[in-house]
């Protein structure tokens, strides 16, 4: 770790009291020693991080990192706070902080470089020393670990366990020989650990874990995965495993693996914060033969409510679980959208709308006749498009059961299209496949039948559940519902219609991307699979919606520079096309920085937008491309004005709020452009 951290980095007197200051001076260090390259740049990505799940640890630790482009080499810097700071720990405030910054590419080398800090944050001598150290210079070597033997790395750790789990395999040790033998074996577990980042909770968990596990004598052997890739546990090693524990924040990958066993299935931070009692829950679950036939897609991450205590993913509020399987499957469903969909506009924008009932161009297609490649576009986008529904159900599906319930989430899907049930049907094909497939999986099997259940007997019998209850119990009611959504939709006019595109953009800027512009977007793009007049106004108003967030960011940093940093105008000549191009994202840099004043100010506007729009009585056949498919909206003119009047008063309100919290010059905060001084985000 020696180029990681120096005397220049470590400040030991931090006077910060927040952890917005705290990240700030520990970041000009950074800048000053030539590892950031833009502190606002860099500060918004640690308060994205931050957003993500508090970075507080018990023990008085607080660990802020993030990847960031303006980080050009992997750098630590470290703060003592004696009034001590609230990073969202359980236990209280922080008072040693350690600012942990790596290159948005950072490989793996670089990553097991930091994660060697987070293991030794573990130790109680470490932290001591930390605590008791008067010289920077002293303590940047401690940190680096120049004052004691270097400890084994994990991975060689973990190759002498999984050796020895080997040896005793094939020896036949765990074999029914003799009581002496068996008291011989310990008591086995395997653990997987990982966070959205991949650089501190991860191994800071894992080694939480290892270190519980030595103290009881139970043999603990960990897999760490998060966003930086895994090396896998040997089979060997999960197959003479008594026991398993997930402490993660995202997805378990290849979670088949451990079918069958005691699952303990927590949050990364639980693994930190109480690893002894996940391994006590782990050994009762064994005692009492709980075996985990089939673990439960992972609870949502990313939520960012700093729960450390973590719950197993059975426990999850309903609401939660629904949601992530909902967007497991809209996730995937987008890029047939984006593809599909803008073939489609482009094939509209050559030939004319009436290019849909053209000829198969498998029979008739003509080089040079523009027609024929019209025709082209729109039947490769027709068939990206046959795919939404079926895909949309499969991936649902496979959020909640994993692999094995592709089979039935796609097979239901394609009868929800048979049956005209539409995207109504592809939702409940793909909650109806997962919810069978679970059930099944928590049958007791025969172990010689757990090879074959996956592959062969679950996709056979649930596809035939999912195709009987599709076919004969509810798609014609679902039908039913879809066709009555679609009247609802084509009535609508007056006020209906206005209350609709209110609620539209405030779901499409509210979360720029989350869950709730999901549910817009995808309400909206379920509508083109069979257009109507009412969905396509729907579509109209979603997308123009969108559009406000990242087009009022770039007009309120071109009018008030001196409101934003540098960072952000320079995001904000950005956010002209992505605004333009119906990237919402484009705006998340600003809420990042100052969420109470961006996001209210963005929903109002999209609010005003959809209602306009809806209005209007603009429609739209193109899921996505911005202004580049305005030739092929209705009422372009209105349409533009409705994205105009929008934008306007978004930026006008986050002028408003923003010039409201000025403060004198000595006021923390970043410079404006003309040297005043505007308060952090609250």
């Amino acid at each position: 770790m020696s180029e990681l951290i120096t005397a220049e980095l470590v400040d030991l007197d931090l006077s910060a009291t927040t952890k917005d200051a705290a990240a700030r001076s520990l970041a000009e260090r950074m800048v000053a020693a030539h590892r950031v390259t833009d502190l606002d740049g860099f500060l918004a990505d640690v308060a994205a991080r931050e957003a993500q799940m508090p970075t507080g640890l018990d023990g008085g630790i607080g660990i802020p990192h993030c990847r960031s482009e303006h980080v050009n080499a992997p750098t630590l810097a470290f703060g003592r706070s004696g009034a001590g700071i609230d990073f969202g720990a359980a236990d209280g405030p922080a008072d040693l902080i350690f600012l942990i910054a790596a290159p948005a590419g950072a490989d793996d080398d670089h990553l097991t470089i930091l994660s060697g800090l987070a293991r030794r944050l573990m130790d109680p001598e470490f932290t001591a020393a930390l605590r008791a150290g008067t010289d920077p210079r002293a303590v940047a070597a401690l940190i680096r670990g120049e004052e004691a033997p270097e400890e084994p790395e994990q991975e060689r750790v973990e190759a002498g366990k999984q050796e020895q789990v080997r040896e005793q395999t094939e020896n036949g040790t765990e074999a029914a020989g003799g009581t002496e033998a068996a008291e011989s074996v310990p008591f086995r577990i395997v653990a997987v650990t990982s966070c959205p980042t991949g650089i501190a909770h991860t191994y800071m968990a894992a080694e939480s874990l290892a270190a519980a596990g030595r103290a009881e004598g139970v043999e603990v052997t960990v897999e760490t995965q998060g966003s930086a890739g895994f090396k896998k546990l040997d089979p060997a090693v999960v197959a003479a495993a008594d026991a398993v524990i997930w402490a993660h924040d995202v997805e378990v990958r290849e979670k088949s693996r451990f079918r069958g066993k005691p699952l303990v299935d927590v949050g990364v931070k639980a693994g930190i914060n109480r690893p002894a009692e996940l391994i006590a829950e782990a050994r009762r679950k064994a005692e009492r033969g709980e075996i985990a036939t089939a673990p439960d897609s992972d609870k949502a991450s990313g939520s960012g409510d700093g729960d450390d205590s973590g719950s197993d993913a059975d426990h999850a509020h309903f609401g939660v679980r629904l949601r992530t399987y909902l967007m497991s499957g809209v996730s995937y469903m987008v890029p047939f959208v984006a593809a599909g969909g803008l073939l489609i506009a482009l094939s509209f924008a050559i030939g004319g709308y009436e290019i849909a009932s053209a000829k198969s161009v498998a029979d008739h297609f003509v080089w040079g006749e523009a027609d024929s490649w019209a025709a082209l576009l729109n039947q490769i986008g027709s068939a990206a498009f046959g795919f939404l529904v079926p895909v949309l159900a499969g991936y649902i599906a496979y959020g909640m059961a994993d692999r094995p319930a592709l089979v039935p989430g796609f097979v239901g899907g394609a009868i929800a299209l048979t049956v005209n049930a539409g995207f109504l049907g592809g939702l409940v094909a793909g909650l109806l496949a997962g919810a069978v497939v679970m059930a099944i999986q928590r049958v007791p099997v025969h172990a010689t039948l757990r090879g074959i259940m996956p592959v062969l007997v679950i996709p056979l019998i649930a596809s035939a559940v999912v195709g009987f209850l599709m076919f004969i119990v509810v798609g014609k009611p679902l039908a039913s519902l879809q066709n009555a959504l679609t009247d609802w939709l084509n009535g609508l006019s007056g006020s209906n219609a206005v209350i609709l595109g209110v609620v539209l953009g405030l779901m499409m800027c509210f979360d720029m991307g989350g869950p709730l512009n999901k549910v817009a977007y995808a309400f909206a793009v379920g509508g083109l699979a069979d257009p109507t007049p009412g969905s396509l106004k729907v579509m109209a108003a979603v997308m123009a919606a969108g559009m406000v967030p990242p087009l009022a960011m770039a007009l309120a940093t071109t009018v008030r520079k001196r409101l934003f940093t540098k960072t952000e105008r320079e995001n904000g000549r950005a956010a002209w096309v992505l605004g333009a191009s119906f990237i919402t994202e484009g705006a998340i840099p600003f809420a990042a920085a100052d969420p109470l004043r961006v996001i209210p100010s963005v929903m109002a506007g999209g609010a005003v937008t959809g209602a306009l729009s809806m209005a209007f009585g603009a429609t739209l056949r193109a899921p996505h491309g911005g202004v580049f498919v305005v030739p092929l909206i209705g009422e372009p003119f209105l349409y533009l004005l409705a994205i105009a009047a929008g934008t306007l008063v978004a930026t006008a309100l986050v002028v408003l709020l923003k010039g409201a919290r000025r403060t004198a010059p000595e006021a923390s905060g970043d410079a404006g452009a003309d040297g005043s001084r505007v308060t952090v985000a609250a």
